[in-house]
């Protein structure tokens, strides 16, 4: 890895928190490739989730979850089913998240239901999540049952945060609740993002190093605030970013009619007849959008200012995270780990993708 200096330049911090990625990712995927059965049937089910786990993404949560084991001193390599099972099923929440979304890209590439349609992409989908929960068995001989058990108990109630999160953005989209407001979405990031893509990734890496740890509460607070500036800054890159870079399909948001904290700041500001005018909007069918219609509800953000707000408030997120990362942190070991760990606050709202 290369070596974290907080003197360093942004881009150079930056460049080693990508570095730092990679060299996590490096460690967990190979765990996970080596989890899929190698028997039949290979075309319609196998080999699509090995091309899906070789799509490979940031790997925030597998990195979270090894660095905060290596942090509070534990092996990391105790780690790495945990970290793999982790990473499945995210996958297996995109595949389906894309089919609920109807997103036509996912890390540069045409998502799985476009590729090879719907029923196969659902079916990969559940084989990914069945497929974490065999990873975890690996821990009952590593790590022991009592230990293996609590990290089960972590993945259940990330797993079912998770979708009732998902239940809820998709009830405001059916409904076309155009009244939804930041606190609406700030418990849905709580519940859709912070819980399994910080909080938990971070208690397990510190349960597998501390066995006997009692406080893992501790790191809700913290992956709270992170999970609020890494979506708030997801919905405005997923507006604004380069398409290249971001991976997705840029303003596919609006498309598919999202509630973000963006759409619940410009709800709140403009006039009735506008608002109105949304609300017909997002009342149609994805395809029946046009693109004119984008464009309007484009000048309707920059009139009103709403991605400047919503980059504040992913920094006022971000900033709410440094301060409580020291007393999170306050008993880990000092070095790369760590120095990532705290890194990761600058790199979540610095990202271009």
């Amino acid at each position: 890895m290369m070596p974290y200096s907080a003197s360093a330049s942004p881009m150079a911090r930056y460049e080693s928190v990508e570095a730092q990625l990679e060299a996590y990712r490096k460690q967990v995927t190979p765990v996970a490739l080596e989890a899929i059965p190698r028997g039949e049937p290979r075309r319609y089910l196998y080999d699509l989730i090995e091309a899906q786990v070789r799509r490979e993404g940031k790997g925030i949560r597998p990195a979270l979850c090894l660095a905060t084991c290596a942090a509070f001193g534990g092996d990391p390599s105790r780690a790495v089913s945990s970290a793999a099972a982790l990473e499945l099923l995210h996958n297996a929440f995109l595949v389906h998240d894309d089919i609920e979304d109807s997103s036509e890209y996912r890390r540069g590439q045409p998502t799985l239901h476009r590729e090879h349609g719907i029923p196969l992409a659902v079916n990969v989908g559940d084989a990914m999540n069945a497929m974490s929960v065999r990873l975890l068995t690996q821990n009952l001989s590593s790590l022991g049952p009592e230990l293996s058990a609590r990290i089960f108990d972590e993945f259940d109630h990330m797993s079912l945060e998770t979708i009732e999160g998902q239940a809820m953005e998709l009830g405001w989209i059916r409904d076309n609740d155009c009244n939804t407001s930041e606190d609406d979405y700030l418990l849905l990031v709580l519940k859709k993002t912070a819980w399994y893509s910080f909080i938990h990734p971070m208690r397990i890496g510190a349960l597998i190093a501390q066995p006997d740890r009692a406080d893992v509460d501790v790191f809700n607070r913290l992956g709270y605030f992170l999970g609020a500036a890494f979506q708030i800054q997801d919905d405005v890159l997923n507006l604004s970013g380069d398409r290249a870079k971001y991976g997705k399909e840029i303003g596919g948001d609006l498309l598919e009619g999202k509630r973000t904290l963006i759409l619940a700041n410009l709800f709140q500001q403009v006039s009735s007849m506008e608002k109105a005018r949304l609300a017909v909007f997002f009342g149609k069918p994805r395809a029946q959008r046009l693109p004119r219609e984008v464009a309007w509800v484009y000048e309707l953000l920059s009139r009103y200012k709403v991605l400047e707000y919503a980059r504040a408030a992913a920094r006022d997120f971000a900033d709410g995270a440094r301060n409580e990362f020291d007393k999170t942190f306050s008993d880990a070991i000092p070095g790369q780990d760590l120095e990532f760990l705290r890194s990761l606050l600058d790199y979540i709202v610095r990202r271009e993708a």
